[in-house]
């Protein structure tokens, strides 16, 4: 192609002129594909490729648009991928003037390896399963602080760190900062599908670190049954599911996450699965005997003896007591933000001020005490609201309720239907089947009230009791008239017995009573 577009120059002096490829469709053809594709509701290349023939004679009819033959020709004969090159102006345009990087963090995410549960095949510690955990209650629209979760899956050694945004900048600081709180160098670290995750800073980052960076399936939860685990019961055990945002509020969990990992990974054992195997449709599973993360650091044969010195020596500095008293004041302190604004922190309750002391003294003497009070977690509970009285409106039925009364005095077995279409009868103009319901609900209130007027009266006088009923027996003997004996009749023929049709012939028989 080159040498067949070589030119020489016409003189010594002069440069040789570029040849430029003529333009086939102009800016008339652009505007007319602009119409049509705003006529077509911004349908894709392909699709409108099919609609013009249709489309151009109906917009051509109603004087919507006109062209001549020749750009007419150019409309009908251009091509699926002409018309997305025109378009992309006015699509950027359409769309806000932003234009999408469409696959950017699938490309990302396809050159990471997944990793399934069954892939692990007993690591030596550093491998973790990373996730994070939303603070946003209810909601999850603004900005709300996330937990990051690393969960190591050879000890169960969980490190958490409050982030306040979703960014991949933070994610790489709070893994870096983790890297100084585990006991042991990381190794790798398997994340799940979130673009937190899956993007340019944090994969190549990893990899810089000589991290081996994995990932889950998508919609796959028991890929990352470690963390999900200590999702459930260290973080939301602790900080609950309200709404937390903010500096301040970051700061607070960030004091309750230093004293929880502390109590968490040396004082609180947890289960971990020992093998799996299947009986036909039945999966049986046995676990290993319940055990710290510490105590499985200690066991673990790839742990250095440094490592385990240090370990034991920071184990013998711990005390339970302040670690738990400590986790409560702070969790007490976010009490207070849930569901709450930065800034707008209220006081706290007295009733959970009393249930939740702050130093480890205190603590210690209601230790056993404080499970019948009730839950002694501040973050778990919902923020006091004053109750709102409800102002009763008035009913239509109002005006005619000892009406019905009356009624259902001579007739206590009347329904709703029945009283509607006797209110209906008298007054047409007020009342319809819609009233149906509220009638209901009224016939409920009067057949409760006369329950409990009629349990309140409580037995019969005597006086009411004292006369014997016809046909009651008593001390000497019977009174009354004689009971009631079917005579034997002497028939003939057929008789209806339980409702079926039988031969009695003609012996005597006892008259069936019905």
């Amino acid at each position: 192609m080159r040498a067949l577009r070589r030119r020489e120059a016409a003189g010594p002096g002069e440069v040789e002129a570029t040849r430029k490829r003529k333009r086939r469709y102009g800016a008339t053809i652009k505007d007319a594909l602009t119409a049509l594709w705003e006529a077509s509701d911004r349908v894709c290349g392909k699709r409108l490729k099919v609609m013009i023939p249709t489309l151009l004679p109906a917009l051509e009819q109603h004087g919507r648009l006109q062209l001549g033959q020749s750009d007419r020709d150019h409309v009908l004969a251009i091509s699926a991928a002409t018309i997305d090159r025109l378009l992309v102006d006015m699509k950027i345009a359409a769309s806000g003037g932003r234009r999408r990087r469409a696959g950017f963090y699938s490309a990302i995410r396809r050159e990471v390896p997944i990793r399934t549960f069954n892939d692990w095949n007993s690591p030596v510690p550093g491998f973790c399963e990373v996730d994070m955990v939303a603070h946003g209650g209810t909601s999850v629209a603004g900005s709300f602080i996330q937990t990051l979760t690393m969960v190591d899956v050879a000890t169960g050694w969980t490190e958490c760190l409050p982030l306040l945004t979703r960014e991949g900048s933070l994610v790489v600081e709070a893994i870096n900062r983790a890297q100084s709180l585990f006991p042991w160098l990381l190794r790798g670290v398997d994340f799940d599908n979130d673009s937190a995750f899956m993007n340019d800073v944090v994969v190549p980052w990893c990899r810089e670190q000589k991290l081996e960076v994995t990932r889950s399936r998508a919609y796959k939860k028991n890929d990352q049954a470690f963390v999900e685990q200590k999702n459930g019961a260290v973080v939301r055990r602790l900080m609950g599911y309200g709404r937390f945002d903010g500096v301040e509020t970051a700061r607070m969990m960030g004091r309750l996450y230093a004293a929880a990992r502390l109590y968490v990974n040396f004082f609180q054992p947890s289960f971990k699965l020992k093998e799996k195997r299947r009986e036909g449709a039945k999966v049986i599973k046995r676990y290993h005997l319940p055990s710290t993360p510490y105590e499985r650091a200690l066991a673990h044969p790839k742990v250095t003896a440094a490592v385990k010195k240090r370990l034991r020596d920071q184990y013998r500095s711990l005390d339970p007591v302040a670690l738990l008293a400590e986790i409560r004041a702070t969790q007490e302190e976010l009490g207070n933000r849930v569901d709450r604004r930065a800034g707008q922190a209220r006081g706290l309750q007295p009733a959970h001020t009393s249930i939740l002391p702050a130093t480890a003294a205190t603590l210690a003497k209601t230790l056993g005490k404080t499970a019948t009070v009730g839950e002694p977690r501040a973050t778990h509970r919902r923020t006091l609201r004053p109750y709102k009285t409800r102002v009763r409106m008035p009913s239509k039925l109002d005006p005619h309720i000892a009406a019905i009364e009356a009624w259902l005095a001579e007739q206590p077995q009347l329904t709703a239907l029945a009283i509607v279409g006797r209110l209906r009868e008298k007054y047409p103009e007020e009342f319809g089947k819609r009233q149906h319901s509220i009638v209901q609900r009224l016939l409920r209130a009067l057949r409760r009230k006369a329950a409990e007027r009629l349990a309140a009266q409580g037995p019969l006088d005597d006086a009411t009791t004292a006369a014997p009923l016809p046909g009651v027996v008593d001390g000497s003997g019977y009174v009354g008239p004689d009971p009631p004996t079917a005579p034997f009749v002497e028939q003939t023929g057929k008789a209806i017995w339980r409702d079926r049709l039988i031969d009695i012939g003609s012996s005597p028989v006892m008259a069936p009573s019905r």
